[in-house]
């Protein structure tokens, strides 16, 4: 009897022990999935910076050369022998210099006989003029004499106009360059006698992209520094409105002011041209990421919280700092763990004070 109760007594033990565990056990279960919910439903925290947008003024580098504003060949006007060649390569020559005189060849005697019937002419008309005054010749002869005498004249006119075409003169004013004739050489009309290179302006060429074109225009300041450290200042004076067929750039010449003729033709440039200013926010190097689609930018912290990239073009970059165009004024930039988190994810976000 006694056995029988101890047994019952211990059936009853086990049974509420049994059950008292599966409580236990469930109410753990829920704490630890409460724990986890809780978890997953905390923001991630991102560190941002507002964004202040202000006009800034873009620079652009590009590798140039040289070039001289105009570069022509002196020619003859007429057949003849080079009897006076003044010139040399490196001879610095003003417009209407005489660079070359050819021979005669009976020039200057056709000039000398039409001064001599101009002279004869003019007499004539002097004498018949005071005949017509005195009442002594119709008024209609002395018409006939005017004629003569204007036609004197333009036989002379011609006369040294021929004579002078014999004189090879500077078309600019400039250097020589070449000098492809000879003392003693025979030359055709046509012939080339001396390169004249002018270089005053001097002018700077580079090459731009169509993307960039736009933000260029005639009379923008441009300096210019070259291979051997100088640096000049000079304006933009054309812009191409037609691709090069080889590389797709517009020509753009930069006007070099070089009244001492220092700067020469063919020299390597680096020419920093200035665009227009466009509105542009500083944004720290790392700040800049990139989308899923491979597009650089930023990742700001928008709408409800949430995670939104902002692609970015950028206008000047500096050491430390890049100015970039595209983001909206007061935008909250995230420039602590936008690496951590994706588009459209509801974050927590603090003010980076050592921004």
């Amino acid at each position: 009897m006694l056995w029988s109760r101890l047994t019952a007594i211990a059936l009853v033990i086990i049974s509420v022990l049994w059950i008292a565990s599966g409580q236990i056990g469930k109410k753990n279960e829920a704490v630890l999935a409460g724990s986890v919910v809780q978890t997953e439903a905390k923001p991630f925290t991102v560190k941002v910076v507002q964004a202040i947008v202000e006009p800034r003024s873009r620079k652009l580098t590009l590798s140039g050369r040289t070039e001289a504003d105009v570069r022509t060949m002196a020619v003859s006007r007429t057949n003849g022998t080079v009897t006076e060649l003044n010139v040399r390569r490196g001879s610095m020559v003003k417009v209407g210099d005489i660079l070359a005189i050819l021979s005669d060849e009976a020039r200057e005697s056709n000039v000398a006989q039409a001064e001599a019937r101009l002279e004869q002419r003019q007499k004539e008309y002097d004498a018949k003029r005071l005949l017509v005054e005195s009442g002594n010749l119709a008024k209609l002869n002395l018409a006939q004499f005017e004629a003569d005498l204007k036609g004197a004249q333009a036989q002379l006119a011609q006369a040294e106009a021929e004579r002078d075409r014999g004189m090879v003169r500077a078309p600019v004013t400039g250097v020589i360059n070449e000098v492809p004739a000879n003392l003693g050489q025979s030359l055709q009309p046509g012939a080339p006698v001396a390169d004249v290179m002018s270089l005053d302006p001097m002018l700077a060429v580079v090459e731009i992209s169509e993307r960039r074109l736009s933000g260029v225009k005639v009379g923008d300041r441009a300096d210019v520094r070259f291979i051997d450290g100088n640096q000049v200042t000079g304006s933009v004076r054309f812009i191409s409105n037609r691709a090069s067929s080889q590389t797709r750039t517009y020509r753009i010449d930069v006007s070099l002011a070089n009244p001492e003729g220092r700067l020469a033709e063919g020299v390597t440039t680096e020419v920093t041209l200035y665009l227009a200013p466009v509105e542009a926010a500083k944004v720290a190097r790392s700040a800049l990421t990139f989308s899923s689609e491979g597009k650089l930018g930023v990742r700001v912290v928008g709408i409800d919280r949430k995670v939104v990239f902002v692609p970015v073009s950028l206008v000047e970059d500096q050491t430390d700092y890049l100015y970039v165009s595209g983001i909206t004024p007061g935008a909250n930039i995230i420039v602590q763990g936008q690496d951590f988190v994706k588009e459209g994810q509801a974050v927590d976000f603090i003010m980076d004070s050592a921004s």
